[in-house]
């Protein structure tokens, strides 16, 4: 099985990929573990995305699809699930290549939908421990603490990150939508698009997605 997963922040990528590497024995392949597995190892593509990460901006595609270009030719994955990559339609259509360049086809795009104000509610209800030790966070609507603005851990004080106060939240949404729309598009011209609604309980959207996936 060969799977990209799509979503806004928010949506719950990590938790339904963790399960279907557990359950179907897939590859996860993170670009952000990528890039920082590139870096770390100080390799020619690593050298130049670092710059970037530093200064906090996107690595450009070009970069990416290189990274990636990388990862298949020297350790190809048979069966794998891509979580923050392909994340433009450019990217998409550099990993088409690549994947015909390997004889491998994609099985299924999985497209986890959710509305924005959604969204805005889980991630801006986010509060996380200041003791940098313990980093422990809550969500004050799903799993609050004991004690208001306390961590159940450490007792220090619970703080709202900037990435996620509501202003950040709708901003990044913004600019997800803005590469994202393109990106399902040149999937839905070759029939590869599952859209599963992430708004239901995690085991039944777990299940849903293994619905979805071709027999």
């Amino acid at each position: 099985m060969r799977l990209v997963l799509v979503g806004p922040p928010g949506s719950g990528k990590g938790t339904q990929a963790d399960r279907l590497v557990r359950d179907l024995k897939l590859t996860y392949i993170g670009t952000g573990e990528i890039l920082r597995d590139a870096i770390r190892r100080q390799t020619p593509v690593g050298l130049q995305a670092e710059p970037w990460i530093r200064r906090g901006e996107l690595v450009p595609d070009v970069l990416v699809n290189d990274l990636v270009a990388e990862l298949f030719q020297h350790n190809r994955p048979d069966c794998f699930v891509l979580d923050g990559y392909p994340r433009t339609s450019s990217q998409a259509a550099s990993f088409d290549a690549l994947l015909k360049q390997q004889y491998l086809t994609l099985d299924a795009v999985i497209n986890l939908t959710i509305a924005d104000d959604e969204v805005v509610r889980r991630i801006s209800s986010r509060w996380c421990c200041v003791n940098k030790a313990c980093a422990a966070c809550y969500n004050l609507a799903l799993r609050p603490p004991k004690k208001i603005g306390i961590c159940d851990r450490c007792g220090s004080a619970l703080a709202q990150r900037d990435d996620d106060k509501e202003e950040t939240v709708r901003r990044r949404l913004v600019g997800f939508h803005a590469v994202t729309n393109d990106l399902i598009t040149h999937y839905r011209r070759q029939g590869l698009v599952r859209d599963v609604a992430a708004t239901d309980a995690v085991d039944v959207i777990y299940q849903n997605v293994l619905n979805q996936l071709p027999q």
